[in-house]
């Protein structure tokens, strides 16, 4: 479209990376000859994104990423300068733009191209250029993968069949996932509507993860290559909790010896993982948390070693928290009277994983 609201060449409704793919294509695809008209031959590029109004700023920090990433990896370009703000506008637009600048020799006999984007600006608007070099300190400083593969996680002796893990642990997120329209819907009721999205970001990437990374029958290898997906995708203070909790139960199962990790043993971890949690959070059953509903599954499944009764008491436990009154958590300060008609979004989201991993199915 244009600055003016001019119509486009088309209209699709697209996902970001594709998005950002076809916008490049138009401005480098040497073979489109309608639009070749620019010779991108070295890597003295500067890229300019700007927001035409009414993009937010966390939006434009992910727009801008994924130009980045995608320059590098289909074009070979890593700009020396990278532009990213409100630059020209359209009123509140809701869209933005990229362009690309070659850097060119300005034979004015003094400072460059380079030299004068970077010179002091006070003008309105204008956002100070993002060097190469910081640029990527950033993404290794905050994309630096700590994961380790299974062959790196120390072996532990503490087995599993990985073929039924693995279909176990699947119907367990695919679980999560089917139920986040519910989770979402009660989380816009006492919370601000992001738990539902939460949780599915992290079952779809630990599906991922397991596409390409199969259980490996090693019950801490496995849980402790699942650690830094959960890490990465999930956000938020449940996302925290789950990776303090994850973490912990690596170290656990460590400590359980070696043979076959049953119920038992997995239950025992369980404990163990479940008390260090409660040092980093004052969340204990009853105060309308995902705690609700794993405290239960931990309990039973110590007492019976039968998955299907500890997620089914997780289960009556999350749809306990309805009409409970909350003392922890955003749905404290939210108010309202909408926490008696619906369970904590948590504590429902976690049972769920529950009864799929006992191959129940998660009904309200």
């Amino acid at each position: 479209m244009g600055i003016h609201n001019e119509p486009g060449s088309g209209k699709e409704k697209v996902e970001l990376p594709e998005l950002v793919g076809t916008m490049l294509a138009q401005l480098l695809d040497q073979n489109d000859q309608d639009r070749a008209f620019l010779n991108v031959n070295s890597n003295e590029v500067v890229l300019m994104v700007n927001n035409l109004g009414g993009v937010s700023v966390l939006e434009m920090g992910g727009v801008t990423a994924e130009v980045v990433s995608q320059l590098e990896k289909s074009y070979g370009i890593r700009p020396v300068r990278i532009l990213s703000g409100t630059y020209m506008t359209s009123l509140n637009g809701l869209g933005f733009s990229i362009t690309l600048l070659n850097v060119v020799n300005t034979e004015i006999g003094g400072p460059s191209m380079i030299d004068l984007l970077d010179y002091p600006c006070e003008a309105t608007g204008w956002s100070s250029p993002i060097s190469k070099q910081t640029w990527e300190a950033k993404n290794t400083a905050t994309r630096e993968d700590k994961a380790t593969s299974g062959d790196q996680i120390r072996s532990s002796g503490l087995t599993a069949d990985a073929k039924s893990s693995q279909a176990a642990l699947t119907a367990a997120l695919k679980s999560v996932i089917s139920v986040e329209p519910d989770v979402t819907r009660y989380d816009t009721v006492v919370g601000d509507g992001d738990c539902g999205i939460g949780l599915k970001r992290g079952a779809e990437a630990i599906l991922e993860h397991l596409s390409t990374t199969p259980l490996s029958g090693d019950a801490v290898v496995d849980v402790a290559n699942i650690v830094p997906v959960v890490e990465r995708s999930m956000d938020g203070t449940s996302g925290a909790l789950y990776a303090i909790f994850l973490n912990s139960l690596v170290h656990s199962l460590r400590t359980q010896g070696s043979g076959e990790a049953s119920p038992k043993i997995w239950a025992a971890a369980l404990k163990q993982s479940l008390e260090a949690l409660s040092k980093y959070t004052p969340a204990r059953p009853g105060d309308r948390t995902l705690v609700d509903a794993l405290h239960p599954f931990v309990e039973v499944l110590g007492k019976t070693g039968d998955v299907k009764q500890a997620a089914e008491a997780s289960k009556d436990a999350a749809e306990g928290t309805k009409g409970m009154k909350a003392s922890l958590g955003r749905t404290v300060y939210v108010g309202g009277s909408g926490f008696e008609e619906v369970p904590d979004p948590g504590a429902w989201g976690l049972a769920s994983f529950f009864l799929g991993l006992a191959g129940l199915k998660a009904v309200e």
